[in-house]
Formats: C-alpha cells, sequence, structure tokens
C-alpha cells in the first residue's frame, strides 16, 4: 500500500491551523537504543513554547517510519504538543509491501515481549527529552503502530493516554488488559479486513473484563488504514478520527 499523509490536506483545515501560525516547528532525526538494536527517532516541536510540554508518542505502520507519521509530528507540534515518530523495527530496516512488510511486522507480532521491548525503549527515550512533561504522554499508531500503542497499556507503562487508528487489537495474554491504567481511545473502521470481527469482540471483552477507560469508536464505511491517502483513504473517517482525538489530547493530556 502506498502510504501518504492525510495529514498534508488536512493541515490546510481551520482545525489545524487555527492559532497555529506563530508556531515555529523545529524538527530533528536522532539515533536511540535498545539492546544492541540502534533505531531510528524523529522529533517535532515549536521553538517559540518554554517549559515542559505535553508529549505524543507516534508509533508507524507496517513500513516503518514514513512522511505520513513525520507530517502527523509537525501537526502535533503547531498544537502545542512534542510529537516523537518512534522506530520498531530498527534504523534502515525499511521493508517493501506486502511480502516484506508482512514478514517483519509478524516477527514482532508473533513476540510481544520484543514488541514491548521496542515501545519502552521509545518511551524512554522521549520521556527523557528536556522539553517533554514525562507526566503527560499519550502514546498513539497506525495499524501495526496501533497494535504497539496497545502494548504500552498492557505493558502498564506510566503513559497518559493510549490510541490505536485502525490498529491491530489482537491480544495473545489477554490478562494484561488489567495493566491499562490509563485511558484508551480506540478509532476502528467498520469495513477494516484486516480486523476480524472476533478480534473486535475480543478486544472489547478484554477491556470490559479489566474494567479499562476505553472508547471506542467506529466508522461506518471505512477500510482499515482509513488514514493513509489512498485506496484505504476515507475522508470522513480520517476527519472525524483526528478530532476525536484532540478532544481525547484535551481530556488527558493537555496543560
Amino acid at each position: 500500500m502506498r502510504i501518504a499523509s492525510f495529514i498534508t490536506t488536512l493541515a490546510s483545515s481551520a482545525i489545524l491551523l487555527a492559532g497555529a501560525a506563530l508556531a515555529e516547528v523545529k524538527t530533528e532525526s536522532f539515533d536511540y537504543k535498545q539492546g544492541d538494536t540502534t533505531l531510528e527517532g524523529f522529533i517535532a516541536y515549536d521553538d517559540a513554547k518554554t517549559g515542559k510540554l505535553p508529549g505524543v508518542l507516534i508509533f508507524p505502520q507496517w513500513t516503518g517510519p514514513s512522511e505520513h507519521e513525520r507530517n502527523v509530528a509537525r501537526e502535533m507540534a503547531k498544537l502545542g504538543y512534542v510529537a516523537m515518530v518512534a522506530d520498531v523495527y530498527g534504523k534502515g530496516v525499511r521493508p517493501a509491501p506486502p511480502k516484506e512488510t508482512g514478514a517483519e511486522m509478524g516477527k514482532y507480532m508473533g513476540n510481544r515481549p520484543l514488541l514491548r521491548s521496542r515501545v519502552k525503549a521509545g518511551f524512554e527515550t522521549f520521556s527523557q527529552r528536556a522539553n517533554v512533561n514525562a507526566s503527560k504522554i499519550a502514546v498513539i499508531g497506525y495499524c501495526f503502530g496501533g497494535s504497539a500503542a496497545l502494548e504500552a497499556g498492557r505493558d502498564g507503562l506510566p503513559v497518559a493516554a493510549v490510541v490505536s487508528l485502525h490498529g491491530g487489537l489482537s491480544n495473545p495474554t489477554p490478562a494484561d488488559a488489567k495493566n491499562f491504567k490509563v485511558p484508551v481511545l480506540v478509532l476502528h473502521g467498520a469495513d477494516d479486513a484486516a480486523v476480524l470481527p472476533k478480534e473486535v469482540e475480543a478486544f472489547q471483552a478484554e477491556m470490559k473484563e479489566a474494567k479499562a477507560d476505553m472508547q471506542f469508536i467506529v466508522y461506518s464505511g471505512a477500510p482499515h488504514g482509513f488514514t493513509q491517502a489512498g485506496n484505504y483513504f476515507n475522508a470522513n473517517a480520517a476527519r472525524r478520527s483526528w478530532v476525536a482525538m484532540q478532544s481525547f489530547f484535551k481530556e488527558t493530556i493537555a496543560q
């Protein structure tokens, strides 16, 4: 699937640009580690803002970090957050879809402890940034990244909120849902062929059993990957999910 950012289109809307005209968005790429593996991060922030700011940690879809997630980070910075795009696969590991991506993603979906280690490395790196309020970090993810974001909650990381956008919902250890101590928002496409109905039902059941503070929003007519331009893009779902996420942030991490 060709990945292109719906954020590029949304950037011209009043929703995203209101009050952002004076933003001085700075970006940088940097390396960080998980064990012996070098990972590549990308960070965006408004250089005009001082002090510690709430943060948004972004996990990418199955090809690894792309311009889609980097654009999301830039737009988050315009809204007053520090945003980091994390890496799961490792620096320079950027598989081509669908065969290579499926195989690479499978390494982590089939080894949740390893996936959690990569998520934790991203969180710890981000939380140590001088301009980030470590108590106000939301972890979000797209597609495969949505699965990664949910693992942050299942692992009990000290995050403030979790958001999955058209993410995978499978969980080989359902009891770990009890580790969700923070609000979680799941933004799901009704026509998502990559996430089976039984997976949705099992996820909702385990979260109910855990008494998790969850919102589960379903967008009619939206397929898997509905925020990303191309054959899977759904304008209504993309716009509404962005608005829903910003409302969720105001409730959970905005200062």
